[in-house]
């Protein structure tokens, strides 16, 4: 049995929070609290009964990505996962399209849900009211809450913090998240009937990894600004596509940076370890994944100029396709055809990183790590389709960041 002490010193947890959310409210045995390292981390502060530790076991996207293959409903492809129907997609808001990080067809379809009553609030993640730099969750109702929340959040957040008091709570509601968050959810749903009937819709992003609060002050430092705490508004991307990392400052001083710098080369170099063995950066228990559909260069690179957002619609579930299908019937959401093979080259990070996950396994496994339980997922043909080049590179990377990592993930 893996528990909140053997998934966090081998570094599996991801911080979705969900082991905390698991506590009684009102005597909670784990809570989340920061990290010294910048990560959102479980800490036990009561007793974790049998029932707890085993959902935790059972259920935790750290320690385990499992597909029960009887459960799709979609032909299964190997890279980009369950898949009915894959789109470009952007909101008819043009407010809302600016606003988010890939032109809003996730808000878009949050908005569908919202003002069709068939859920009654959104459970996602949005900027902190305490600071401009930290993460929150956050509850929406309707347009101007979506729109509020919108916007990648490149730092730690726990969606999954107070699960079973939401379950218990009146109301259904759409849960928006990572992909390790969902996954999360759903395999919780195995468990407890509660998540099936309270949470009709499950929704995420594709996320190449969450970066440390470490990496948002290296992020700041390198744009110039010197005193966090001067700091009045800060956003990753978005406001335009795909945006500027942008920080605002009591004094009316206003500092910017390029997407590709501020991602590409400073906030990537702080992910927290778990994203490095992730073998689901695409939502794959998701009844929808959006993502950037970049433009691509004559090369067939993806583009990073600045234009009007867009996003890649994969739909998981047959739920997922008519929600969609509703969304552009009532000119919420605005589609495009795309192939699925034009998917990698706008996402080649996803499109490679499935098959660097056995050989990094193995380099946990030779230092004498925990390792997470993964099944259902074609990692071993993703592996393959990468060569024994690929995967000796990513076996000997492992190990040396392994060896030198002294606990800190």
């Amino acid at each position: 049995m893996l528990d909140v002490a053997a998934i966090t010193a081998n570094g599996l947890c991801a911080g979705c929070g969900m082991c905390a959310g698991l506590s009684d409210p009102a005597r909670p045995a784990i809570v989340m609290q920061n990290s010294p390292e910048g990560y959102r981390r479980p800490v036990v502060v009561g007793d974790v009964g049998a029932e707890q530790a085993r959902l935790i076991d059972g259920a935790c996207p750290g320690a385990n990505i499992r597909h029960d293959p009887a459960s799709h409903e979609a032909e299964y492809h190997p890279v980009w996962g369950p898949l009915i129907t894959a789109r470009l997609g952007w909101s008819a808001d043009a407010e809302l399209r600016r606003n988010a990080s890939s032109g809003g067809g996730l808000s878009a379809m949050l908005v569908q849900l919202l003002n069709t009553g068939q859920i009654d609030y959104v459970v996602q993640t949005a900027v902190s009211d305490a600071s401009p730099l930290r993460n929150a969750l956050a509850i929406s109702t309707g347009r101007d809450d979506v729109y509020r929340a919108a916007g990648s959040r490149y730092a730690p957040s726990s969606p999954l913090e107070d699960i079973a008091a939401r379950l218990d709570a009146p109301g259904q509601f759409a849960f928006v998240g990572k992909p390790c968050d969902v996954a999360g959810l759903r395999q919780l749903a195995r468990h407890d009937p509660r998540v099936d009937a309270k949470v009709p819709f499950m929704l995420a992003f594709m996320c190449a990894g969450v970066p440390s609060y470490r990496g948002t002050s290296a992020l700041l430092t390198a744009m110039g600004v010197e005193d966090e705490s001067a700091v009045t508004a800060f956003r990753f991307r978005g406001d335009g596509w795909p945006g500027f990392a942008t920080a605002e400052l009591a004094d009316g001083r206003r500092f910017t940076m390029d997407y590709d710098t501020s991602w590409g080369t400073i906030l990537n170099r702080h992910l927290q370890f778990r994203c490095k063995i992730c073998p689901d950066g695409i939502g794959e228990f998701a009844d929808i994944v959006c993502a950037d559909g970049w433009h691509l260069d004559e090369a067939g690179r993806p583009l990073f100029d600045e234009q009007d957002g867009r996003s890649l619609v994969l739909t998981r579930t047959r739920k997922g396709e008519a929600l969609v299908a509703e969304a552009v019937a009532a000119g919420t959401l605005l589609t495009a055809p795309v192939e699925v093979a034009a998917i990698a080259r706008m996402q080649p990070f996803q499109a490679n990183r499935k098959g660097l996950v056995i050989s990094r396994l193995a380099a946990m496994a030779l230092t004498g790590k925990r390792r997470p339980r993964f099944a259902g997922l074609a990692l071993g043909h993703n592996a393959r389709r990468l060569g024994a080049k690929e995967n000796l590179r990513s076996l000997l990377g492992t190990l040396r960041r392994l060896v030198t990592a002294k606990g800190q993930y």
